[in-house]
């Protein structure tokens, strides 16, 4: 009998072949959100506090770090460290991993955000740190979901301002190995350009989007108890 799915692993760089898929050997891991720039990947870590950022459309998050008048598919392992850098950019690190970890399928991320505005894209981008001299940030996956379509594909809904709502995301399947000694990180953004036009960050119709339609808005993330923005993936065991 042929394998269900036989996949090459990324970061381990083997091929795997599975009887289903996802594999039935993984098992839901809920990776936390937390203050300090943390990401608590033990489920009993208790998650604390809030971040804000504000999104400028004027000022965009560039897709990679590079000038370039085409878009170049280099970006789906470029280094992501530009990106950490800027203050429009959240990002939750882990502990350097005593283990390997595997993980193979669907990345689904809730989120728990506020605007100061009636729209926003939330991106979402899963990155595995080296541990080399620069310790590069080399892009695993990534999502964009455009904030009005949070409930709904065909019937839009603002933001209410100051409200807090849950945003969530389905990034692609992914078959990859975060190695021992590196770190895990999550980024979370909210322009991604030029792969994803630019948001006004009001509801409105974007293709007739007129200039003083294109305002900044205060992005806020919360990730207390009550609040708990996560990254669920399923890790091999």
């Amino acid at each position: 009998k042929n394998a269900e799915a036989t996949v090459f692993i990324t970061g381990s760089n083997q091929w795997m072949s599975y009887n289903e898929w996802p594999p039935k050997e993984t098992v839901v891991q809920k990776w936390k959100l937390s203050e300090s720039h943390q990401l608590l990947l033990n489920n009993t870590d208790v998650q604390t506090g809030s971040d804000a950022y504000i999104s400028d459309p004027s000022n965009p998050v560039p897709y990679i770090n590079q000038k370039s008048g085409d878009r170049v598919n280099e970006y789906m392992a470029a280094d992501q460290s530009f990106a950490s850098k800027r203050n429009d950019v959240l990002y939750y690190e882990s502990k350097i991993l005593d283990k390997d970890i595997t993980i193979c399928g669907p990345i689904a991320a809730k989120l728990y955000a506020s605007l100061s505005s009636t729209d926003a894209d939330f991106i979402v981008k899963v990155i595995d740190v080296l541990p080399d001299d620069k310790s590069t940030q080399q892009l695993v996956r990534a999502e964009v979901l455009r904030g009005k379509f949070r409930n709904s594909f065909s019937m839009p809904q603002p933001f209410e301002p100051g409200k807090t709502e849950q945003v969530q995301l389905i990034l692609n399947d992914v078959a990859h190995t975060f190695l021992k000694g590196h770190k895990i990180m999550i980024q979370i953004q909210s322009s991604w350009f030029p792969l994803v036009d630019v948001n006004p960050q009001t509801f409105t119709n974007i293709p007739t989007a007129n200039e003083n339609d294109f305002q900044k808005a205060t992005i806020k993330i919360y990730h207390d108890a009550a609040h708990p923005s996560t990254i669920s993936v399923l890790q091999l065991q």
